[in-house]
């Protein structure tokens, strides 16, 4: 279709299909895929040890910081580096700084170029600029990350283009947006299973001795559902039965809509909430707890004092016992 993207309907039908095509292969197959929900099957051609995704992250990092990360430190402040990315403040005990008042422009920005934030924070920068990381490994995965995204950014921008011929830069310009609304979409996605109101989070002390029934429930209430159909469902790779996902995160994906009742019911029998909205619902959640913790716990409470009040509540003092700078 892009062959002929000169003309608008054709650039427009294309654009949709390529973005479409992308945040399938990342969210129903490549994520899945890797979790290795149908390893089961032996096909190399589907197994987590082989799937390389369209994405700038390598799949074996990517795997380590998701997969053994992620799933095992779900919502432990300091430990899960996909709560808050290492940019944003996301529990109320967690000291601020100045840092935070620009988060909402930080989560943005990392929401527009979602895959390469992955690929940095997969990467640990942060910890490597702070001498916590093997320098030599660092290089060594660096360089790995780099020939993955210069591979992904020549296929995008230049070989797709090029075999468009007249019509090269209407495709250059499709595959940017193609892949900005692959970002947008995968970061909504993710936002909505961690970050809503409702969800809980964890300082790192209180996981000391936690037993095998208390990590499923850290599980159960660090994530949140989406509700809608079916075809949200598809497109979200099922991850919009995120708290089903972090108890059987290696299930069929397919299998989680099968399940959600009997877990739902686990929730109401012993009185715990099951978190769960419209996308919409969840993104807009999600994004009103960046603004309210980009700014001290106090301030929202002074709200109608002067200016100068507000100033001196926000420079002159940090407040909170959890500090993720020192995780």
């Amino acid at each position: 279709m892009l062959l002929f993207s000169l003309f608008p309907p054709a650039w427009l039908a294309g654009t949709v299909g390529l973005s479409a095509s992308k945040i399938i292969e990342n969210m129903e197959i490549g994520h899945n895929v890797m979790h290795g929900q149908w390893d089961w099957m032996r096909d190399n051609k589907i197994h987590s040890t082989t799937w390389e995704w369209d994405n700038a992250s390598p799949s074996d990092m990517w795997k380590h910081s998701h997969n053994e990360i992620h799933h095992t430190y779900t919502n432990v402040v300091g430990k899960d580096e996909d709560l808050g990315y290492g940019i944003m403040r996301v529990d109320e005990d967690q000291r601020w700084m100045p840092f935070y008042l620009a988060q909402p422009l930080w989560n943005f920005i990392n929401a527009c170029f979602f895959q390469y934030g992955i690929a940095a924070y997969d990467l640990k920068i942060g910890k490597y600029l702070k001498g916590r990381t093997d320098k030599d490994e660092f290089r060594r995965q660096g360089k790995q990350v780099l020939t993955k995204i210069r591979r992904q950014m020549t296929k995008d921008y230049v070989l797709h283009p090029l075999l468009s011929g007249p019509s090269a830069v209407t495709t250059l310009s499709a595959n940017v947006t193609a892949n900005l609304v692959r970002n947008l979409w995968t970061h909504s996605v993710i936002m909505c299973g961690h970050f809503p109101e409702g969800v809980q989070t964890y300082e790192k002390r209180s996981i000391d001795g936690e037993t095998r029934g208390e990590w499923y429930l850290r599980q159960m209430l660090g994530s949140a559902n989406i509700s809608g159909n079916s075809l949200l469902h598809f497109m979200t790779g099922n991850l919009s039965f995120q708290i089903e996902h972090h108890l059987f995160p290696d299930l069929p994906s397919n299998r989680y809509q099968e399940i959600a009742p009997k877990v739902q019911e686990l929730f109401e029998r012993y009185g715990l909430t099951y978190v769960s909205g419209p996308m919409v619902k969840q993104v807009g959640s999600a994004w009103k707890k960046v603004f309210r913790l980009s700014l001290p716990n106090d301030v929202l409470q002074v709200a109608a004092a002067t200016p100068a009040s507000v100033t001196r509540l926000i420079f002159g003092r940090a407040s909170g016992r959890v500090d993720a700078t020192a995780a």
